[in-house]
């Protein structure tokens, strides 16, 4: 997994490659040199770059000097004006002269050729406030010449993205790519700072390995580490047997897609737990499925824990929640359940509602939990609204999962595993064609299965929404975003599965 860091974390690496014979000097040549590449990748016609007064100017000034040295067109505005610089950025700008490179003040009235490309060196790390004056003014030139068609590269972050939560100012750049010096930043890789951010892409400047790093970037090698290898003398009982306890009457094919890909992500056996009433329709999916008749008039209660607590020694992992008939008694149920069953347990949809009623039953849990809400159930989880989850989402999945000792899975764009030891996983794949109903019942189904087979709750769950994400980015490259469904997530992950077998 790479580290993704936040200011306080970057000002520290570079402090200490200081420390050890890395000026600041060299970091900045070293950073708009790789700039510069990036940029160069893009062939562009013309670069304009548009440098703030700081150590981010720098680094575009040194980006100018390759590319008009290389022989493109190049031209330098300066926010203030190029007489404001002082330090590296001003050394850079002196080193710009001999050179075909055109250096002014910020120009708002710019137009640039088809096929242009835009530095955005205004702003770096360390932005907590809206841009305003000229640099305010910068920003809204960029993105007009964007919109005029001309690509923008960002210098480590787009300028107007908070660099510790993602958060975006008003006015922000919107960056086809981002180039962080060094590690990745956490405003560029989490939404909302992602969507502004484009490829994102970090390039080695020199800096140590970051040592103090609690959010992590997850890749698809970090995957392939955690899945199960299938010996030769495998059985069916080799990789486990899980319960999913979901469904109700309406809701069958809640419980359904839970199960079909808990069994399309390698579980041995699974049974379910629904109401009698909708029992046929949830096993008529797949012959391979076993099933169990509750007895449900009003919802689970601590009868129905009882029905299954002698069946559930033999399972390896339980999922609940999805489409599960809730009533008066239904947090009796995740009592009883969360007490006395000792292995793990991910809990879903209906299941997070009960939950966040009774929180200090996550206390009493026996075995480890792991938790799957979207921004909504969470809002309802930590008591916050949606529009205050998704203001800050790191943190809040952080400070529940530490707070609880839950491993939490925050849905959404870039989802987040967040572990009770303080670290976060963020998820790079999913797309916006995900966002239909049973997406979600499908990530439980293969999260169970992955703790079924006995990987860890935090491997489990971050192998679960990666390949969950992966699945839909492939069956949205054959169907459209539009046309994507729960059911065809599903579908994807055998191809997926046969790739890496190979």
């Amino acid at each position: 997994m790479k580290p993704v860091l936040d200011a306080a974390q970057t000002k520290r690496l570079e402090a200490d490659a200081e420390e050890k014979g890395r000026p600041s000097s060299v970091l900045m040549e070293r950073a708009g040199c790789a700039l510069a590449n990036e940029v160069l990748a893009l062939g562009p016609t013309e670069v304009l770059v548009v440098c703030g007064r700081g150590n981010n100017g720098g680094d575009g000034l040194v980006a100018a000097r390759r590319l008009a040295f290389l022989g493109r067109r190049v031209r330098v505005q300066v926010v203030g004006g190029p007489g404001g610089l002082k330090g590296e950025p001003a050394r850079n700008l002196e080193l710009l002269q001999g050179l075909p490179c055109a250096v002014g003040d910020l120009a708002p009235e710019t137009r640039l050729e088809p096929m242009a490309v835009v530095i955005d060196a205004v702003f770096g790390t360390g932005l907590n406030r809206a841009p305003e004056g000229d640099y305010a003014e910068a920003i809204r030139m960029i993105e007009r010449l964007r919109t005029a068609g001309a690509r923008v590269v960002a210098a480590d972050l787009a300028s107007g993205v908070e660099s510790d939560s993602g958060q975006v100012f008003e006015p922000a750049v919107t960056a086809d790519v981002t180039v962080c010096f060094g590690i990745l930043k956490i405003g560029a890789c989490i939404e909302p700072g992602s969507s502004q951010s484009g490829r994102v892409r970090a390039v080695d400047i020199g800096l140590a390995d970051a040592k103090d790093a609690r959010v992590f970037w997850l890749e698809e090698e970090d995957v392939l580490g955690w899945i199960p290898k299938r010996a030769p003398n495998s059985h069916k009982g080799t990789f486990g047997h899980l319960l999913v306890i979901a469904g109700s009457r309406g809701k069958s094919g809640a419980a359904a897609m839970a199960a079909l890909s808990a069994l399309r992500s390698g579980v041995g056996l699974v049974t379910v737990a629904t109401p009698a009433d909708a029992l046929d329709a949830v096993l008529g999916h797949a012959p391979e499925l076993m099933g169990i008749a509750l007895d449900v008039e009003d919802g689970l209660g601590p009868e129905h824990w009882e029905a299954l607590a002698e069946t559930a020694k033999s399972m390896q992992a339980i999922a609940v929640g999805p489409g599960i008939s809730k009533g008066p008694r239904t947090a009796d149920f995740f009592a009883a359940l969360l007490r006395e069953f000792l292995g793990p347990i991910v809990i879903d949809a209906d299941g997070l509602n009960v939950i966040a009623d009774r929180l200090e039953l996550l206390g009493a849990a026996k075995g480890r939990v792991v938790l799957t809400p979207h921004p909504g159930e969470m809002a309802r989880l930590a008591k916050k609204t949606s529009k205050e989850i998704q203001a800050n989402r790191l943190e809040i999945a952080r400070e529940f999962a530490q707070t609880h000792g839950v491993t939490l899975v925050l849905k959404g764009s870039r989802t987040l595993v967040a572990l009770g030891d303080g670290t976060v996983r963020i998820n790079p794949t999913g797309n916006p064609g995900m966002a239909s109903g049973g997406t979600g019942d499908v990530l439980t189904g293969m999260i169970g299965s992955l703790l079924a087979q006995k990987l860890a709750p935090a491997e489990a769950a971050s192998a679960g929404v990666f390949v969950h994400g992966l699945s839909g980015d492939r069956m949205r490259d054959q169907r459209g975003e539009a046309g994507l469904i729960a059911t065809d997530v599903i579908e994807g992950l055998g191809p997926i599965w046969a790739r890496w077998s190979r």
